[in-house]
This record gives structure tokens, C-alpha cells and sequence, in this order.
């Protein structure tokens, strides 16, 4: 997703809209994932239900066949009536087993259905979240810079003003101090810092040249000389 540049970097606004659009498609795969999960909950519920009445079919049965075994003890009952009796419990034990099949397999199917869709949806939501991430340009955590950092200054006097800031960038800690750019009065400078660093505030302290900040990110830092400042400040 491409953004609008500003005078000051992207237009807040659409940086804005294109968050609000990536936090209302993430709630929306939350939601739809968690309605198909209540469905394979759902699911599983009923199949455990209908396994029960299976169960209770077969309890029933036994007892059908018990009884049966225990009226043929106990009683010389006509053989067309045993046939009758027979008959009709191969008949349910038949119907309870084909339904039993039926139901597991329909429940089978659509919970490997359910899985996927949660499995789809489950892997779509990190990359949005890390696309998302990836067009933020959040500034530096706190204020705290480390490792490669560019520092653009300016406008500066002369050249003994750049040589100041430069002594005090070194002050800092930092190594690989360079000079990249100095054109026009700014400067641009490079330079490694080994340990998070409250860049500003220790640069407020050690040098001798009142800025404000125009910019911050976190391996970028432009900062703008006050220009009205007094004579006695730009030429220390």
C-alpha cells in the first residue's frame, strides 16, 4: 500500500485510515473465526449426542437379546414368535448402525471442513499483522537510538560551528563518526552507537547550538538550528 508524502513525511490521515482498515479486517477474521469454531463446537456437541443414542440403541439391544435369551430358558414360546422377535432386533440393530455410520461420517466431513477455514484464517492474520507493521514508521522507543543512525543538522554559520557539533557527537560514545553531506549549512552526519542512547537530550547537553526536531525516526534524527539565536551562541 502506497501513501501520499506530505511536507512532513506520510499524510497522517491515510496512515491513520490504512491502520483503522487493518485492525477492522483482523476483527473481522477474529469474528469469523470464532463463529466457525463455535460451529465445530457445535458440531462435535450434536455428535457426541447422537453417539449417545447410538450407545442407548445398543444398550437396549442387549437387553432385547437378554431378555430373549432368558425367555427361551424360562419359557417354550412358538418359534414363529422367536423368528418375530429376532427379526426385529437384527432390523434395529441394522438401522442404529447405518445411522450411527451416516452421522459420523456427515460430522467427520464437516469438521475437516471447519478445521480448514480456522487453519486458512489462522495463517492469513500474522501477515496482515506484519504487513500492517511493516508500513508503520513508528519513531524510536522512548527516545533511545542504537546501532547505524544518520543525524542531519542545520542551517550552520560557518564551519567552526560543524566541527563543534561534530566534537560533540563524539562525546557521545559513538564510533564511525562521518560527515556524509555539508551543503547549503546542513550537515548530515553518520555514526555507530553501540548502547541505546537518549540521543536528544545528551546532544541538548553537550552542544552549544539550540534546535528543535523536525523529524525522528529510528535510525533517522534531522534537527533544525534556531535561528534566532544570539550571536555569542553561533560563534562559540
Amino acid at each position: 500500500m502506497g501513501f501520499k508524502r506530505g511536507f512532513l513525511g506520510y499524510r497522517r490521515a491515510e496512515v491513520e485510515d490504512a491502520i483503522s482498515l487493518r485492525d477492522a479486517r483482523i476483527l473481522g477474521l477474529e469474528l469469523n473465526a470464532d463463529a466457525q469454531r463455535a460451529a465445530l463446537t457445535e458440531l462435535e456437541t450434536e455428535t457426541t449426542s447422537l453417539t449417545g443414542m447410538v450407545l442407548e440403541r445398543e444398550r437396549e439391544i442387549r437387553c432385547l437379546n437378554e431378555r430373549l435369551r432368558e425367555a427361551n430358558e424360562c419359557h417354550d414360546r412358538s418359534i414363529a414368535s422367536l423368528d418375530a422377535i429376532t427379526s426385529r432386533l437384527e432390523e434395529v440393530e441394522a438401522q442404529a448402525r447405518g445411522q450411527a455410520t451416516r452421522i459420523r461420517m456427515k460430522a467427520l466431513r464437516e469438521a475437516v471442513e471447519v478445521s480448514k477455514k480456522v487453519k486458512e484464517l489462522t495463517e492469513i492474520e500474522p501477515a496482515l499483522q506484519a504487513e500492517a507493521t511493516a508500513e508503520q514508521d513508528p519513531p524510536a522507543e522512548e527516545g533511545l537510538y542504537e546501532g547505524q543512525v544518520k543525524l542531519e543538522i542545520g542551517p550552520l554559520g560557518d564551519f567552526s560551528q560543524l566541527v563543534g557539533f561534530e566534537d560533540a557527537v563524539g562525546q557521545l560514545g559513538a564510533s564511525e563518526i562521518k560527515v556524509d553531506r555539508f551543503s547549503e549549512g546542513r550537515a548530515t552526519f553518520s555514526m555507530q552507537l553501540n548502547e541505546p542512547t537518549d540521543l536528544l537530550s545528551e546532544l541538548e547537553e553537550l552542544s552549544n547550538l539550540d534546535f528543535k526536531v523536525r523529524h525522528t525516526a529510528p535510525d533517522n534524527l534531522i534537527l533544525d538550528v534556531d535561528e534566532e539565536q544570539g550571536p555569542e551562541q553561533r560563534a562559540a
